[in-house]
């Protein structure tokens, strides 16, 4: 054989991922959240791009007077920039407005003073006066949540203890969750700190002197210990209470009373203590608010009744390509040769952007049909109406990859008469019919499950393989550790554990 380089001609096929390819797979896959806010990156970028402008009413009035194009009033800017007489006009370089304590008018000095004493007395219970100015301090005051961390500030720097140890405290605080609880281990925080773990101890103790009582705790027993000790209820048959709280949430009287040292019956008097108190002390408090994404599917119910799929037009970005200005400086014959290709790059860049965004409404109202088709007993009856269904048989009836539809409906959300619903929930596992009928979906079983927990007698709870049968005569073939996994999924205790915490609840 011979060795040595020589040249070869092929033809093969291949999938080149182009940067535009790169770009619609991109903004496939974005919630509508994210797609704002790429877009308006893109206008920032690209001056070829422009927000289309929203529909005016018939009667609106034309603007009086409007450029041809964007760059005469770019030129027209320009050359009003450049003129020093116009540029200087158009700010006040008079020391008219400059103000001084000493030669302010008579009332601006009495509101200046008015407002020193309402921050003077905001500490030491000085009066505040009833001006107009210091009403809006008080009602804007007022009308703001109180965050945990500013609450727990206002306690602990009023607090008799050594400066040392409120400082620490102060930096504890920072390190408080929503629920209350400090999740910083000592040891971690006096490395951090750079103090000694006795001092942490102590300023942890003072944190959990802060008002609301159980904040600062490190776990749910102690947040419980320090509610009760409040209460002057944490005695020692309490304090062995806490250390079992895992028998108290299976309910079992005779076993927490054996540990606890006490009766049955007062082991039911101390579980109901217990559940009494809050195992969350900051839940009252103001916290981050909660961004909630839009949806970007409507389902609707037509005047005729049938139902109706549609993109939400709020969260569409629209944007359009401004040619005119293109060409202009395409065939200006002042533009350099760098001036053009930089146009012509725009260009090509917003009008795939543009042809992008279309391509992908197509697609999430393509997918959204046929999701709407196949879980139409959905819409009309709720969740135990769900049919099985899979991101492959959506691919086979709408013609697209699989990978596609699982972009469109990664983070995308439908709105209809039962709420707001992630397109996720729509896809589940099928579960066969035992009698050879159509198959039942995963969730719709689970759902099915929940219910007839529900409604089941709380001296006679219902086991997994009784849940198994009630499920099987109404024709779902599912086995018992099916049923176990989805209640487990669920976070519903065993038969046993209900009947305890049902017989409880009746008869406490």
């Amino acid at each position: 054989m011979k060795l040595g380089p020589r040249l070869e001609l092929r033809q093969t096929q291949q999938l080149v991922m182009t940067p535009q390819l790169q770009q619609a797979i991109k903004l496939l896959q974005m919630t509508n959240l994210d797609l704002a806010a790429y877009v308006d990156a893109e206008l920032e970028r690209n001056p070829l791009l422009e927000r289309e402008p929203p529909e005016t009413a018939p009667d609106a009035p034309e603007p009086a007077h409007a450029p041809d194009c964007p760059r005469d009033l770019i030129d027209q800017v320009i050359a009003e920039r450049s003129d020093p007489d116009t540029f200087s006009a158009a700010f006040d370089q008079s020391t008219e407005n400059l103000w001084e304590r000493d030669r302010a008018p008579p009332e601006r000095a009495e509101r200046a003073e008015r407002l020193r004493d309402v921050g003077a007395g905001a500490g030491g219970g000085g009066g505040v006066s009833d001006g107009p100015f210091t009403a809006d301090v008080i009602a804007e005051t007022a009308a703001a949540p109180v965050g945990l961390l500013d609450h727990l500030i206002a306690q602990i720097v009023l607090m008799r203890a050594p400066p040392d140890t409120r400082v620490l405290a102060l930096a504890l605080a920072a390190d408080i969750d929503e629920a209350g609880y400090l999740r910083t281990d000592a040891a971690e925080a006096a490395g951090r700190l750079g103090a000694a773990a006795p001092e942490v101890e102590r300023a942890i103790a003072l944190l959990q002197t802060c008002e609301p009582t159980g904040v600062g705790a490190r776990d749910l027993a102690e947040c419980l210990a320090l509610q009760l000790a409040e209460r002057d209820r944490l005695d020692p048959a309490m304090r062995r209470c806490l250390l079992h709280l895992d028998i108290l949430a299976r309910a079992d009287w005779r076993r927490l009373a054996n540990v606890c040292a006490v009766s049955e019956e007062d082991a039911r008097d101390m579980a109901a203590e217990i559940r009494a108190l809050d195992p969350r002390p900051a839940r009252g408090f103001a916290s981050d608010p909660v961004v909630h994404s839009p949806p970007d599917l409507l389902v609707r119910r037509s005047r005729a009744g049938v139902w109706t799929v549609e993109l939400n037009a709020d969260t569409l970005p629209r944007v359009l390509v401004n040619n005119a200005y293109a060409a202009e400086v395409l065939t200006d014959a002042d533009a350099s040769g760098e001036v053009r290709a930089f146009i012509s790059e725009c260009r090509a860049g917003a009008s795939w952007l543009v042809r992008s965004l279309e391509q992908r409404a197509r697609t999430m109202l393509l997918v959204g049909s046929q999701i709407l088709l196949r879980q139409s007993a959905f819409f009309e009856h709720g969740v135990g109406a769900l049919r099985p269904m899979t991101l492959r048989a959506i691919a086979e009836e709408t013609g697209l990859h699989e990978s596609t539809v699982s972009r469109v409906t990664a983070g995308k959300r439908l709105s209809c008469e039962r709420g707001s619903f992630d397109l996720k929930f729509f896809f589940s596992q099928a579960i066969a019919a035992s009698n050879g009928g159509e198959a039942h979906s995963a969730e719709s079983i689970r759902h099915r499950i929940r219910a007839l927990i529900d409604a089941e007698d709380p001296r006679r709870t219902l086991s997994d393989d009784m849940l198994v049968t009630l499920l099987q005569a109404e024709g779902v073939d599912i086995a018992r550790r099916t049923v176990a996994k989805y209640r487990e999924a669920m976070s519903i205790p065993s038969s046993v554990q209900r009947k305890r915490l049902k017989v409880s609840s009746l008869t406490g």
